[in-house]
């Protein structure tokens, strides 16, 4: 774990060294706060609740996200410094898990630093603050899902551009399956079990019912592996890129 420990440390303190994270804080919180005040409707809703704030988290995501885990591995390819990196005393999972680590501690801070809507909410109402934690542990796991998959796709290719791009159509997928006009279009056709199969698939079938305050282990194991499988992936994509 020393390993892995020294890869997270490593990233965290790359993260603060540039603007990039600053500018990447900054954007979350305005477009969180924008789509929560005025595309949720939240003041004429008259209700004391952050579902709007948590109904845009996945299409914050969507594009966020992969702006964030495109340069996990596809800068270290492109600046030749993965050389350096597979030189050190780590296994290719260890830095793996610890780049992975990392991200997902930052864009935890980036959802944390949204606080502050939860307390207006509280000082204008008394909402169920039970299912609003709820529904941000919901959402960095959702969070955690998109940075797995996308440090998958960093790894296939050196150009951080074509690393984003990828991130963002496998995640239109994921997302859009769990989509009710999505799910319509193949329940007209398709038997019952295929089109659960691939509602439960979505991002959005587990992270909707985690926002509600119902924390089912299906939905918790479902982002567990997912961003296990990715993460094994990324692992295997690299091994095979070390091999070339």
């Amino acid at each position: 774990m020393s390993g892995t420990f020294a890869v997270m440390r490593r990233e965290l303190l790359g993260y603060f060294s540039t603007p990039l994270a600053y500018v990447f804080i900054f954007i979350f919180l305005v477009l969180a706060s924008a789509f929560t005040f005025y595309l949720g409707n939240f003041y004429e809703r008259g209700q004391a609740d952050l579902a709007p704030f948590f109904t845009f988290h996945p299409w914050l995501f969507l594009f966020l996200v992969p702006a964030l885990s495109m340069r996990l591995w596809a800068e270290e390819r492109r600046s030749g410094s993965i050389e350096l990196l597979m030189t050190l005393p780590v296994t290719v999972w260890q830095a793996v898990l610890g780049k992975f680590l990392a991200a997902w501690i930052f864009t935890a801070l980036a959802v944390g630093l949204t606080f502050p809507i939860w307390l207006t909410v509280n000082y204008l109402g008394s909402p169920d603050n039970g299912v609003i934690l709820a529904a941000y542990l919901g959402s960095i796991m959702m969070a955690g899902g998109f940075l797995a998959v996308g440090s998958c796709l960093s790894a296939v290719t050196k150009n951080q551009v074509i690393a984003f791009i990828l991130a963002v159509l496998v995640a239109v997928v994921l997302l859009l399956a769990g989509l009710a006009i999505v799910l319509d279009l193949f329940a007209a056709w398709a038997p019952q079990p295929i089109v659960d199969a691939i509602a439960s698939l979505s991002f959005l079938t587990h992270f909707q019912s985690i926002s509600k305050g119902v924390i089912d282990v299906r939905d918790v194991v479902y982002f567990a592996l997912l961003i296990g499988f990715a993460l094994y992936a990324n692992t295997i994509i690299l091994e095979l890129k070390k091999a070339d």
